[in-house]
């Protein structure tokens, strides 16, 4: 049986997703259908460039955890009815569809070898295709039928370049600090940053600058703090997080993407 998971910025209070899924069940009746989320910020709440990039970062933390040949269909497509490409990708864990405007940037970052094609063949859509609903007419059927075992070759011509934002790294400065930003805040507030684990064991005792606010030391987990404090933690997806245990960080902050975070030794203690 295969999966399809749905990443949107819909939210549920609408029936765009809903419609999405009576259009995967009438062409694959058997899928199972898995949300990711359905509540990315919309453009009118995020800049198109964050609204993107944290839909981004959300599915590439949620694709490892499923199965292999998973297909993962991502809507979140401020372009919808413009000249953008409508596109499927197929990675090392299954299959993604969705536009193509930098919400697979990730995966292709790390899998050159992905194969990305442009789906333009009305078969694998609604007879009708709207201009604003591409998410029903165009990405829901693609997706439907790849788990029916549609031919890969037959969704359209192979595209060589598809959209990709630029992925902030964090920089190393010559007094050993790294140098980071926010990615996004999530639904509790918790500011994600570009600072991978790798590099906050780098330093037993470290601080981190964010927002003109000092934190000293990494916690482990929200319990090695109390009620109201500011913290920095390595968060699930593996990236350096600011929180406010029991609290929001990005409003006690008053920060979002882009801010910048350094992260320093300091002397052992």
């Amino acid at each position: 049986m295969r999966i399809i998971t749905l990443t949107t910025d819909f939210g549920l209070s609408d029936g765009y997703v809903g419609t999405m899924k009576g259009v995967i069940l009438s062409i694959a009746p058997d899928v199972t259908l898995v949300d990711i989320t359905h509540h990315i910020p919309p453009p009118s709440q995020a800049s198109l460039r964050q609204n993107i990039r944290q839909a981004a970062y959300v599915l590439h933390a949620a694709v490892p955890y499923f199965p292999a040949g998973t297909i993962h269909l991502a809507v979140v497509d401020p372009g919808v009815g413009s000249a953008r490409r409508a596109l499927a990708v197929r990675i090392a864990q299954g299959f993604l569809v969705g536009p193509d405007n930098g919400l697979f940037t990730l995966f292709l970052a790390e899998q050159p070898e992905a194969e990305c094609r442009a789906v333009i063949h009305p078969e694998h859509m609604l007879p009708r295709v709207s201009a604003t609903f591409h998410g029903r007419d165009v990405f829901a059927p693609v997706a439907a039928h790849l788990a029916c075992g549609a031919s890969w070759a037959d969704l359209g011509p192979r595209v060589t370049d598809p959209v990709m934002f630029p992925i902030p790294a964090p920089m190393h400065a010559p007094d050993g600090s790294w140098h980071g930003c926010v990615l996004y805040a999530d639904h509790f507030g918790n500011l994600v940053t570009s600072v991978t684990e790798e590099l906050v064991p780098l330093a037993a005792h470290v601080e981190v600058l964010v927002g003109g606010r000092c934190i000293h030391g990494v916690r482990r987990t929200y319990a090695d703090a109390t009620p109201g404090e500011l913290v920095a933690l390595v968060g699930s997806s593996g990236h350096l997080e600011i929180s406010v245990v029991n609290g929001n960080a990005a409003q006690t902050l008053d920060l979002g993407p882009d801010a910048p975070i350094t992260l320093r030794k300091t002397q052992a203690a």
